[in-house]
């Protein structure tokens, strides 16, 4: 039913909206972006809490004081004082040093190495400590 009032229509409703072929479109699309842009955020945030491994800090190669060494290099006697002697290396995210060896830092990596001669036996990125 419909009035007429200055020039305006009214129609009554009945509480439904019809829509037109475009507007329904419309709709679906907006759906299908949404469910799109949902199922790619749960697929990033997937990746978000995947824990890395500890093994991946690993690095076969480091430089410290201008140096470059390697797996197996001696390092200078500075690094194999008790001042560098990191005794705490479970709050670093550090593995348990092996026997007969003890971890140190050198430019911003933590480095095993042996207790006798202060050979690279392992070396992490410093990043592990931020390690969760």
């Amino acid at each position: 039913m419909a009035q007429e009032d200055s020039g305006l229509t009214v129609t009554k409703s009945t509480g439904r909206s019809a829509l037109t072929c475009g507007e329904g479109m419309l709709k679906t699309r907006m759906i299908v972006a949404g469910v799109l842009l949902m199922s790619v955020a749960s697929a990033f945030a997937a990746d978000a809490v995947k824990p890395k491994s500890i093994d991946s800090y690993e690095v076969k190669e480091f430089h410290s004081d201008s140096k470059k060494y390697t797996i197996g290099d001696i390092v200078p006697d500075l690094y194999r004082t008790e001042q560098y002697n990191i005794k705490q290396w479970q709050i670093r995210n550090l593995p348990a040093p092996e026997a007969g060896t003890h971890w140190t830092y050198m430019g911003g990596y933590y480095v095993l190495i042996t207790d006798a001669e202060g050979k690279v036996v392992r070396a992490m990125n410093g990043d592990i400590f931020y390690h969760r």
